[in-house]
């Protein structure tokens, strides 16, 4: 009798020196924005600290793309980028600054032309509710949990292809987001409207929103949303390796589409461009990590087995 047993996908170290796509992106993405620092420096000196932030990146690839030993080696190999993502979302803040030129009056004919409408200023008047606040606000605040668990998850699965795709996908449509950000800053809703009414915002999620806002907001991070975006692209990529995961990050990924702009965060247009960028990138990302097309920078990928039992 023949018995089928599917073992764990795996993926070997890398080889010393080789770099993966997520390491190409991430140089690519610092060499324009260092670019773009040199430039700001002389009338923003804190762009300096920048450069030195981006040469120690240098430093940190060459050290995690040596032959890691070990399961722990070898997953901080595959997540490290999403612990950058702190770091490069905070600069957006210092290459932009509380004085840059923002566009939120072209994204605010936007809205207008196509809602007829500030949206986001006028929903939660016209629609009060406490309970969709508090719902709301809690989808808002899972983006740090979608965006991050599913790595794990895979992570103790075993399968750190998986880790390496889903990485890839978030990771470029953070920079996708932020590229923008830095050519186009938009405050947003957030910044230019009165806040929204206290009993409004008197819920737990809404103060765990408000309280993480104060601290580590960047400015002119409005356009496209990078919530949207990237629960839109984490979800989908986690669905390819687990399409039972990837159903249970549909419900808040919904929400949080909606809740952007309904607690006044983010103005319709910004909602649908992140929902049009995770989609893209989910896509691209999706066919630039294909397993027939991708190059393994190590030994092979454990294959699925067949064990027959006598």
């Amino acid at each position: 009798m023949a018995l089928a047993v599917s073992a764990p996908i795996a993926a070997e170290p890398a080889r010393r020196g080789t770099l993966q796509p997520v390491d190409l992106l991430l140089l690519g993405y610092l060499g324009i924005v260092s670019v773009v620092a040199l430039r700001r420096a002389p009338s923003q000196p804190e762009c300096w600290w920048l450069l030195g932030a981006h040469a120690l990146f240098l430093v940190l690839l060459a050290l995690i793309t040596r032959p890691q030993p070990g399961r722990l080696g070898q997953t901080l190999r595959e997540i490290y980028p999403l612990l950058l993502l702190v770091g490069l979302y905070g600069e957006l803040d210092v290459l932009n600054g509380l004085g840059a030129t923002v566009h939120d009056a072209t994204v605010q004919r936007w809205e207008l032309a196509l809602f007829g409408a500030q949206v986001s200023r006028e929903w939660w008047q016209a629609v009060p509710s406490r309970f969709w606040s508090t719902v709301l606000h809690g989808a808002y605040f899972s983006y740090y949990l979608v965006v991050t668990l599913p790595a794990l998850y895979f992570v103790c699965r075993g399968d750190l292809r998986a880790v390496r795709q889903f990485v890839l996908a978030v990771i470029a449509t953070f920079v996708t987001c932020y590229l923008i950000f830095i050519f186009f800053p938009v405050a947003g809703p957030y910044y230019v409207f009165p806040p929204p009414a206290a009993w409004f915002t008197d819920n737990f999620p809404a103060r765990l929103v408000y309280q993480t806002l104060a601290t580590g907001s960047s400015y002119g991070a409005a356009f496209p949303s990078s919530h949207v975006a990237a629960t839109v692209a984490a979800a989908l990529a986690a669905k390819r390796h687990s399409t039972r995961l990837g159903l249970l990050l549909l419900m808040p990924t919904a929400l949080l589409t909606v809740g952007v702009v309904y607690c006044q965060m983010h103005y319709g247009v910004d909602a649908i461009a992140g929902l049009l960028v995770g989609l893209v990138v989910a896509w691209a990302t999706r066919k630039a990590s294909d397993p027939v097309s991708w190059k393994p920078t190590g030994s092979p990928l454990v294959a699925p087995q067949a064990v027959t039992a006598q």
